[in-house]
């Protein structure tokens, strides 16, 4: 991990080609010709992928406003409203299959990784890195993010917490691959997303299973008869929770690392071998991101965008009513690959056409500065969200968090929280100091 110092030029251009170099026999300051300050501009920095990050780490970093606790609050006064369950809904992970906002969190990580990849080894390209260099680069960053997600998962424990279902070590666990993809064509990389969905159907199908006893539920996997009632009829047994081929890899693999207690089961039912259908999630940014480098109109651009969002929806949503594949992300069945990123391209989209086509930056500033640093953002909300929580009662006072009545102090808390470490990227992004890996 690296703090960088860019100015005020370079942060405008972190995305652009490098300068031309001086021809033979002319002066360093010769003004450079027209054609070629074309060449150097012609991929500026993409606002709207800084604008996407910052959405998705203000959205973390601040807790989801807090909505989430403050829906429980209120239905706890009014079980009725359909306001606030729905907010409810919407602002926590769906219990299996399914998609709300919260959802989409992770995946649309996995995605803006593919999307960067696109500009930011064309840009090391074009430096002169040698392929093998630019890899060695690659491993190196996925050996750091893998570590990373494991410190962070050891995070209040007494000793190293070898979990793998961290979003960076999931990250981690396929960058390696999806660079791989990278200089290949759009076609070769469209193949590839196929043969990742079919082998991750065919990984979860051909493994003799017989599932869980939905009646009696597994409570020794931390399946509740009352929970697998709810959440699991009609559920095939290859997609079932903690009964899956996901399951028995993670009993051997994490077992495989020194533990106070042997692993039995991952309480929320994600798997380390999620990577691999997330990787298709990648691949789907990383094409994404290829065609917003390339010399098609920004409407093209735009509508592309659009209607492969619309095609992720249509078929990972079919897969899903039809039985055949269910929807969830939390083992990334290849319809949630599908779904998921359907929306990934929409929201990419849409912020495109405000970003980088009507240039309305100023609008979404807020995203832009936490964008441009949201691996700290993303550190900050990790590790000091409890001191930080601490400090404002400290100076504001113990019912601070009430300004707006007890029924709302969880948004008041989680927004206070979050407009702290905003303030730290402000200062940051003013100081043109970003911290990368």
């Amino acid at each position: 991990m690296a703090t960088t110092k860019i100015t005020p030029s370079e942060s405008a251009k972190t995305q652009s080609l490098p300068p031309q170099p001086t021809s033979p026999g002319k002066s360093p300051g010769k003004k450079i010709p027209a054609k070629k300050k074309r060449l150097k501009e012609k991929h500026p920095r993409l606002y709207s992928l800084d604008a996407y990050r910052g959405l998705i780490m203000i959205s973390l970093a601040f807790g989801g406003f807090g909505l989430a606790g403050t829906a429980k609050k209120h239905l706890a006064e009014n079980p009725d409203s359909s306001l606030w369950e729905n907010v409810l809904y919407n602002f926590t992970h769906v219990q299996w299959t399914g998609c709300g906002f919260w959802d989409l969190i992770q995946p649309s990580f996995m995605f803006m990784v593919g999307v960067s990849m696109a500009y930011s080894y064309t840009k090391r390209a074009s430096m002169g890195h040698s392929w093998f260099r630019m890899f060695g680069h690659v491993l190196w960053r996925s050996l750091v993010l893998i570590l990373l997600g494991v410190f962070l998962s050891s995070n209040g424990k007494d000793q190293t917490n070898w979990w793998f279902m961290n979003v960076l070590s999931q990250i981690g666990l396929g960058y390696s691959f999806l660079f791989i993809f990278w200089r290949f064509p759009w076609k070769a990389q469209a193949l590839g997303i196929l043969l990742i969905l079919a082998g991750t159907w065919g990984l979860y199908t051909f493994e003799p299973n017989t599932g869980i006893d939905v009646g009696n539920g597994a409570p020794e996997v931390g399946v509740s008869a009352e929970w697998a009632q709810e959440n699991l009829k009609d559920i095939a047994p290859a997609w079932q929770k903690n009964a899956n081929v996901g399951h028995h890899i993670d009993l051997v693999v994490i077992n495989e690392f020194q533990r106070k207690e042997p692993f039995k089961f991952s309480a929320g039912g994600y798997q380390t071998v999620n990577f691999l259908p997330s990787l298709a999630t990648m691949l789907i940014g990383l094409m994404c991101g290829e065609l917003l480098r390339s010399d098609h109109s920004n409407k093209r651009k735009f509508w592309t965008l659009i209607i492969a969002g619309a095609l992720g929806l249509i078929v990972g949503h079919y897969l899903h009513l039809s039985g055949f594949i269910p929807m969830v992300k939390r083992i990334w069945t290849p319809s949630w690959a599908l779904f998921s990123a359907g929306w990934c391209c929409l929201i990419l989209a849409t912020l495109y056409g405000i970003m980088d086509i009507l240039k309305w930056r100023w609008a979404f500033f807020p995203l832009i500065v936490v964008g441009m640093n949201s691996l700290l953002m993303y550190f900050m909300a990790m590790l000091l969200k409890p001191w930080t929580t601490g400090l404002l009662k400290t100076h504001l006072g113990p019912d601070a968090f009430n300004l707006l009545g007890e029924l709302n102090s969880p948004f008041v808390q989680s927004t206070a929280i979050g407009l702290f470490f905003w303030l730290i990227c402000w200062y940051l992004y003013e100081q043109k100091i970003f911290v990368r890996i």
